[in-house]
């Protein structure tokens, strides 16, 4: 047998790759495309809850994108709300690319900033396609490792006017805001409750980190011609939320319509998010089978679960581009 190797990258060698927003960006928007025209294979994320009296569990995500791409990829994400109290990131992720040819693996990276980027991006190529396009004032709910990718790369879209942030700890959300206002060079408006934050902004998006379901977010305090993005693992939205919408998107509607957490999990029980309200993946928006925003008029609402196809096509992007920079580790695996 030929010996197999795998590439091994860990978090310094991905933050070395440095990838631009625009390639971040443009890697999703492509996996997006390719899950929209059916080149792709996705399964349900599973979750695993390891012990009682521990806020927190293990996502399994598993899919397949074609293309030149051709991988298969799993990976596992540790999800640990307290973590913040040891100085710890909430997320740590690792995720194995495989050939799909032959089932050998090909690759093992840190995931923990991937899983960051692709879900800002995801949030971004969501709101080019559904939020009007002279958006100028963000509201941000949630200060976590995501937060600052959902903010960095709808800026870089949109160059708002004005972000608004808010989280729970204050300690939390002014050192949020401290670090975004030197990455972007604008002043990030600090917000001491949701609605303040939220009111009056063409896009929202709730990344909240409740440890149970709360109605936190009004649905009175959204602007009509929003583009809205709740993604809270636990749900911190009203049940009317969806009665306002002229859009439903999802990522997935596999992944949406099924497991214990999400955002939308109550809508999609009592039915007010299902295969009849649902307008469309927002893959198929992106690969033109069905449309984006028609109207200024339009409220959207774009829930996205998480693709583990962003995941994949994120990570090829980086294994690419840490090879070409000479990045990273060859293990030998037989």
């Amino acid at each position: 047998m030929q010996p197999i190797h795998i590439t091994y990258l860990n978090r310094i060698d991905i933050e070395a790759a440095a990838l631009t927003d625009q390639e971040i960006l443009a890697a999703i928007e492509q996996s997006l495309g390719m899950q929209g025209r059916g080149e792709t294979s996705i399964e349900p994320r599973v979750h695993l809850e390891p012990r009682a009296g521990v806020e927190g569990h293990f996502n399994v995500l598993r899919g397949w994108i074609g293309g030149e791409i051709d991988a298969a990829g799993v990976k596992v994400v540790g999800d640990f709300v307290d973590n913040y109290k040891q100085g710890l990131p909430s997320e740590f992720g690792v995720l194995t690319l495989f050939d799909p040819r032959i089932g050998a693996p090909r690759a093992i990276m840190d995931a923990s900033g991937i899983t960051d980027m692709r879900t800002g991006a995801v949030t971004a190529i969501g709101a080019k396609y559904l939020a009007r396009k002279n958006s100028k004032i963000l509201g941000h709910i949630g200060a976590r490792g995501t937060a600052y990718w959902n903010v960095r790369l709808l800026d870089s879209l949109f160059d708002f006017d004005e972000i608004r942030v808010h989280s729970r700890r204050p300690e939390s959300r002014n050192a949020f805001a401290e670090r975004l206002g030197k990455d972007l060079g604008k002043k990030i408006e600090v917000t001491e409750d949701w609605r303040t934050c939220v009111e009056g902004a063409d896009i929202v998006v709730e990344a909240s980190r409740l440890s149970k379901p709360e109605p936190m977010l009004k649905t009175d305090w959204i602007k009509p011609g929003a583009f809205v993005v709740p993604y809270g693992t636990m749900s911190a939205v009203e049940l009317s939320l969806t009665d306002i919408m002229s859009k439903l998107v999802v990522d997935d509607w596999g992944q949406c319509k099924g497991g214990k957490f999400g955002s939308l999990r109550a809508h999609v029980e009592a039915g007010k998010l299902s295969e009849q309200t649902l307008h469309a993946e927002l893959g198929q928006i992106v690969a033109g089978l069905k449309p984006g925003r028609q109207s200024e008029e339009e409220t959207i609402l774009f829930w996205h679960r998480g693709l583990s196809l962003s995941d994949i096509a994120l990570g090829h992007a980086f294994l690419k581009k840490a090879k070409g920079k000479g990045l990273g580790q060859t293990l030998r695996y037989a």
